[in-house]
C-alpha cells in the first residue's frame, strides 16, 4: 500500500470565538456545524431565549455579512483564522422596546449596544439627552447615589458622552460630572434593568435608532443616495443627512420587493397601493446587496409578527417575565424597605453615636470643668490661707509700725527736747558770744586805754626825767657854793640813782601792767579756744539729729507703705533753709 495514495485527514472541529457586548467566549464547532447550530450554541451560553433579534457578525474585506442559519459555518465567507471570529450583536431592533423586550438579559445586550452606538456616534443625539442618558447608564452601573460614597471624580474612568458632545462645549471633565450628577440624583430607587430600559425607551426615539444605512442610486447615471432600513420600513436619505429622510416606504404600505442581478443589482419597491409609482435603486456591490435583502426580509417578517398574536413560547416568556418582574419588584420593595430600615437604623445608630459623642465630650468637658473647680478651690484656698498669712502678716508689721510710730513718735518728742535743749544751748552760747564780745570789746576798750595811759605815763616819766636833768643842772652850783664840796662822782651817781629807782618803780608797775593784760588775753584766748570747741560739738550734734530725724521719718513712711501696700517713697528730704539760723549761728561763732 503506497503512501502516497493516502489522503490528508481533515480536521473535525475548528475553533470559534463570539464577542457579545460584555464577554468573550470560545467554542469548538464541528466540521459540519450550520450557522444555526453555533447561534444556538451562543444563545443557550448566554441564557437568551429571544433569538430573533439577534446574529453572529463577521468582518468581509470592507463590510461586513450576517452568518446565515440554514447553511454551513465553513461554507460560508468566513475568515480563515483560527479561531474564527464572530460579533454576537442585535440584528433588528423592536419597534417599542418596552412591550417587545421581555428577557432582562436581552435588555441589557440591547442597552450595552445602543450605548456604544451613541458613543461611537453611529447614532446622533443631543447634548442635552447625552447628559441624561448617561444618567441612567451610571445609575445602571452604580445604584442609588450616595454623597459619602460617591465623591468628586468616581466617574473620571468611565466613557458617557460621545466625543463630539465633548468637544461642543468649553467643558472640563470636572463640570460634564456635575451635570451627570445632577441628574443621577434624581433616580434614587430606580433598579439596574429599570435604568436600562429608560435608556432604551429614550434611545429609541432618536432619529438614527435602529436604521442601518446603505450607499444606493436612483438610477445608472443619478447621484448618490442613502438607503436606510430599519423596524418602520425603507428610508431614502440624501447622502448628507441621515436624520431626515427624503421618502419613506413603511412595510405596511409594500406589497413586494423585487431582486434582481444583472450588470448592477436592481431593487425594485412595489408599493400597496397600485396608484403609486414604483422605486427602483441600484446597488453596486454583491455582498451588500445580500446584505440589503437579508435585513428587509427580517425586519418585515418581524413587523408582521408583531401585528400577530404572540406564540405560545413567547406567552410563556412574557408570563415568566411578567411574575419575574412582580417577583423582583415585590424583593426590590422588600429591599427598599429593608434599605430603608437599615438606613434610619444606620441613622438611628449615628445620631445615638452623634449622642454618644455628645454626651461623652460633655463628660469630658463637665471633669475638665469639676477638674478646674477643684484646682480652683485648691488654688483659693491656698490663696485664702496666704491671704490669711499675709493678713496675719500685715497685722503683725502693721503693730510693728505702730510701734515703731509711737517709738519714733516719742524719739521725736525727744529729738524735739534735744532740740528745743539745743536750741537754749545754742541761744545761751549766742548770748555766751554776745557777752564774750562785749566783755572782749571792753577788755580792749580797756586795753586801749591802758596803752594810752601807758603811753601818757611814758610821756610823764620822759618829762619827769627831762624835767629832773633841767633841776639837776641848775640847781647843781648852787649846792656846790652852800655846801661842802660835792661827794665824789659817786654821790652823783647816786642822787641819779634815787631818780632811777623811781623811773625803776614806773617802768615796773607798766611791767605789771602788761603782764596782768598779757594774762587776761590768754584767758580770752582759752576761753574762745574753749567756746569754739563746744560750737563744734554743738554742730556735730546738730548734724546727727538731723541725719537722724531724716531716717525716722523715712521710716515711718516705709513702714506707711508697707502697711498700705504701697512701693517705697524717697525719704522726706527737709529743705536747706531750715536750718539757715542754725548754719549762720555757726558761721558767726567760727567766726569769732
Amino acid at each position: 500500500m503506497s503512501i502516497l495514495g493516502l489522503k490528508k485527514k481533515q480536521p473535525k472541529t475548528f475553533k470559534v470565538k463570539v464577542i457579545t457586548m460584555d464577554a468573550e467566549m470560545e467554542f469548538s464547532c464541528e466540521v459540519k456545524w450550520k450557522g444555526k447550530d453555533l447561534f444556538d450554541l451562543v444563545c443557550r451560553t448566554v441564557g437568551l431565549r429571544e433569538t430573533w433579534f439577534f446574529g453572529l457578525r463577521y468582518t468581509v474585506k470592507d463590510t461586513y455579512a450576517w452568518l446565515k442559519t440554514e447553511k454551513r459555518v465553513l461554507d460560508q465567507e468566513v475568515p480563515k483564522d483560527s479561531p474564527i471570529t464572530f460579533h454576537f450583536l442585535a440584528k433588528f431592533f423592536p419597534e417599542k422596546v418596552e412591550e417587545e423586550l421581555v428577557q432582562e438579559i436581552t435588555q441589557h445586550l440591547f442597552f450595552l449596544q445602543v450605548k456604544k452606538q451613541i458613543l461611537d456616534e453611529e447614532i446622533f443625539c443631543s447634548p442635552e439627552a447625552s447628559v441624561l442618558l448617561a444618567s441612567y447608564a451610571v445609575q445602571a452601573k452604580y445604584g442609588d447615589y450616595e454623597p459619602n460614597f460617591h465623591k468628586p471624580g468616581f466617574l473620571a474612568q468611565d466613557e458617557l458622552l460621545p466625543k463630539r458632545v465633548l468637544m461642543q462645549y468649553q467643558m472640563t471633565a470636572d463640570m460634564w460630572e456635575e451635570k451627570i450628577t445632577a441628574w443621577y440624583a434624581e433616580h434614587r430607587g430606580i433598579a439596574r434593568d429599570e435604568a436600562e430600559m429608560d435608556y432604551l425607551k429614550i434611545a429609541q426615539d432618536l432619529d438614527m435608532y435602529g436604521v442601518s444605512y446603505f450607499a444606493i442610486t436612483q438610477n445608472k447615471r443619478d447621484t448618490d443616495l442613502l438607503l436606510g432600513v430599519d423596524a418602520q420600513g425603507l428610508h431614502i436619505y440624501s447622502p448628507n443627512s441621515k436624520l431626515n429622510p427624503n421618502k419613506s416606504f413603511p412595510w405596511s404600505g409594500i406589497r413586494n420587493i423585487s431582486y434582481s442581478e444583472k450588470e448592477v443589482t436592481t431593487f425594485t419597491i412595489k408599493p400597496l397601493d397600485k396608484k403609486k409609482d414604483v422605486f427602483k435603486f441600484y446597488s453596486s456591490q454583491l455582498r451588500v446587496n445580500k446584505l440589503i435583502l437579508q435585513l428587509c426580509i427580517g425586519n418585515h417578517d418581524l413587523f408582521m409578527r408583531r401585528r400577530k398574536v404572540d406564540s405560545i413560547e413567547v406567552q410563556q416568556m412574557k408570563s415568566q417575565a411578567k411574575e419575574e418582574k412582580a417577583r423582583k419588584k415585590v424583593e426590590r420593595q422588600i429591599l427598599a424597605r429593608e434599605k430603608q430600615m437599615r438606613e434610619e437604623a444606620e441613622r438611628a445608630k449615628e445620631e445615638m453615636e452623634r449622642r454618644l459623642f455628645q454626651l461623652q465630650d460633655e463628660a469630658r468637658l463637665a471633669n475638665e470643668a469639676l477638674l478646674r473647680s477643684e484646682e480652683t478651690a485648691d488654688l483659693l484656698a491656698e490663696k485664702a490661707q496666704i491671704a490669711e498669712e499675709e493678713a496675719k502678716l500685715l497685722a503683725h508689721k502693721a503693730a510693728e509700725a505702730e510701734q515703731e510710730r509711737q517709738r519714733i513718735e516719742a524719739t521725736a518728742l525727744k529729738t524735739k527736747e534735744e532740740k528745743r535743749l539745743m536750741e537754749q544751748k545754742m541761744r545761751e552760747a549766742e548770748q555766751l558770744a554776745v557777752k564774750l564780745v562785749e566783755q572782749s570789746e571792753r577788755r580792749s576798750k580797756e586795753a586801749d586805754h591802758l596803752k594810752q595811759d601807758l603811753t601818757e605815763a611814758k610821756d610823764a616819766e620822759r618829762r619827769a626825767k627831762q624835767k629832773l636833768l633841767e633841776i639837776t643842772k641848775t640847781s647843781y652850783p648852787l649846792i656846790a657854793a652852800y655846801s661842802t664840796p660835792p661827794p665824789p662822782p659817786e654821790g652823783g651817781d647816786q642822787a641819779l640813782g634815787s631818780g632811777s629807782m623811781r623811773i625803776d618803780f614806773k617802768d615796773s608797775d607798766m611791767k605789771r601792767l602788761s603782764m596782768e593784760i598779757e594774762r587776761e588775753r590768754l584767758e580770752y584766748v582759752e576761753k574762745s579756744k574753749h567756746l569754739q570747741d563746744q560750737l563744734k560739738e554743738l554742730k556735730s550734734e546738730i548734724e546727727s539729729l538731723k541725719l537722724e530725724e531724716q531716717q525716722q521719718q523715712a521710716g515711718v513712711y516705709s513702714l506707711r507703705n508697707e502697711a498700705r501696700g504701697y512701693p517705697p517713697e524717697p525719704p522726706y528730704m527737709p529743705h536747706s533753709n531750715r536750718n539757715s539760723a542754725y548754719m549762720a549761728q555757726m558761721a558767726f561763732f567760727e567766726e569769732v
